[in-house]
């Protein structure tokens, strides 16, 4: 704290000590400048965010695609990489396309994305509810936070084998009801 000196008398000083004379507030009254090496200051701030960078976690996306008549193996096999996803800490994208004449009966549709739901409920919850977005549908499920997550048995519920019961099984399905593009459903 060198207090008002004159710029010239500032610029001597800097060069004195060879450092840099740096503005650090131009919009000040005085402006406040400092007397640093600056080379070595942008070397800390990059290793800083160089840093920064490397402990940041963004949040990854996989997407796993299903279609209205997917065979019972193939849907488990699915709902397994999905837990195997969010146990990572991942987000999921389900989607569910129509093809041809499977468009004509869209209910089956969503009862494949409420068997989904039903078989990740314990390790997902919805960041996206499902939504009928043009031949398709689509829902975000992003890893529950809070509680530890089961494997094997314990996490499906009791087939012994790591494999989810089925809704249409288990005789349970939590209802979905079919939104159109753009549309916010009501609660």
């Amino acid at each position: 704290m060198l207090g008002v000196v004159t710029v010239s008398e500032a610029m001597s000083m800097a060069v004195r000590a060879g450092l840099d004379l740096v503005e650090v507030s131009p919009n000040a009254e005085p402006p406040v400048c400092r007397i640093m090496d600056f080379g070595k200051f942008k070397y800390e701030q990059a290793r800083k965010e160089r840093e920064a960078r490397k402990h940041q976690h963004a949040a990854e996306m996989k997407e796993v695609k299903f279609h209205a008549n997917v065979a019972d193996h193939d849907f488990e096999t699915k709902v397994n990489h999905i837990h195997g996803f969010l146990e990572k800490g991942m987000k999921v994208k389900c989607s569910l396309y129509f093809r041809g004449r499977e468009n004509a009966h869209r209910e089956l549709g969503f009862d494949v994305i409420n068997r989904v739901m039903k078989s990740c409920e314990e390790v997902a919850q919805p960041d996206m509810p499902p939504k009928l977005i043009g031949s398709s549908i689509v829902m975000v499920l992003g890893p529950r936070s809070g509680k530890p997550v089961a494997s094997g048995a314990a996490r499906s519920g009791g087939l012994g084998n790591g494999l989810p019961i089925p809704a249409s099984v288990s005789g349970v399905s939590t209802p979905v009801t079919p939104v159109a593009a753009g549309a916010i459903p009501a609660r």
